[in-house]
Parts: structure tokens; sequence; C-alpha cells
């Protein structure tokens, strides 16, 4: 069965490890015949919450940014898939930004199940992932119907574009993108 999937790339970098792991990712879904849309946020102006909790009364943020459309868009998916570098042994901050205004999600009647995690990190071990996966976790314990369905943990890679040198990572992420 075909699902909807979309990938948010939180990378800011050009050639971005993280970011080609998810065009791989993505590769591998379109070849098991599903349907993907990416959004990139280093092209999205996304404010920071405000705290303020109008969404939980009107399911919508007060902010109108990109963040607005994202959320219009995951809700209607089937599966949401996070690819970040890891800074400090956690997610990016744009990631983190962006999670927190999803928060009218909480109160909206959102589709998406399954989330994947594409995770990259200069450090060598896969540890340094740890903080992501509990950051992303607070978000998706949140949400009754969502489960951390796959994490992918590419360790040791710093360069930009050094992801293409291994070709264990790159098949990893295809096989996971082609068995959602």
């Amino acid at each position: 069965m075909s699902k909807k999937v979309l990938v948010i790339s939180t990378s800011f970098r050009n050639g971005s490890n993280s970011d080609i792991l998810a065009d791989e990712f993505i590769k591998g879904a379109i070849d098991a015949g599903n349907s993907v849309e990416k959004i990139n946020l280093k092209d999205k102006t996304i404010a920071f919450c405000k705290g303020c909790l109008a969404c939980q009364h009107t399911k919508k943020c007060v902010i109108n940014d990109d963040a607005v459309k994202i959320f219009e868009t995951i809700k209607d998916v089937d599966v949401v898939v996070w690819a970040t570098p890891v800074y400090y042994y956690n997610m990016s901050g744009q990631m983190k930004t962006l999670i927190d205004r999803l928060n009218p999600l909480f109160v909206s009647d959102y589709k998406f199940k399954d989330v994947y995690l594409i995770a990259t990190a200069a450090e060598a071990d896969e540890a340094a992932i740890n903080g992501t996966i509990t950051g992303l976790m607070g978000w998706i314990e949140c949400l009754d119907k969502t489960n951390l369905k796959d994490v992918i943990k590419a360790v040791g890679v710093c360069a930009a574009k050094e992801v293409y040198n291994i070709e264990s990572y790159m098949k990893k992420v295809y096989n996971m993108g082609y068995n959602i």
C-alpha cells in the first residue's frame, strides 16, 4: 500500500550529510511506490514559539510564517521523517524550533503514525545521537497515535558530503525508505 511521506531536512549547510541521507531515503521510498514530499528548513522562515497556547483552542498558530504551511502538510501525511545533524549531542536548533511550533498537532486530527529519524554526527560514538532521540521522543510521546519506527545513526561524518564515502549508511537509509 502506497504511503504519503514527508521528509523534513533540518540542516542549513549545503551538501550536508543528513540532507544527502534524506535524499537517499526518498529514493528508496519512491522506488517502493510511495509519494514523497521534502521540506528543507534552510529555505524557510520559522519563528520561535511564544508559548501562548492559543493553538490549543484554535488548532492553529498565531504566528504567520512557514511553520503554518508545514503544519498543514504534516497533519495529512502517513509518515514523517526527520533528518538532522547532531550539534552538542542534540538535534539542530531549527528542528527543535519547528517541533515547538507544531504544538497545534496535539489537538488536531493528524494522520501520521510512523516517525523516522536520520541523524548524523561528527562524533564516532553512536551514543552521541541519543540526546536527539530523547528530544524527538518528547514530541512523539505527546502525540498519542505516533511511534518512533526506526533510527539511522550515521556517526563519524563531519565534512560536507562525507557520507557519500560510507556505502553502508547510504544502503541502510535507502532500505529504510524502501521498507516504510
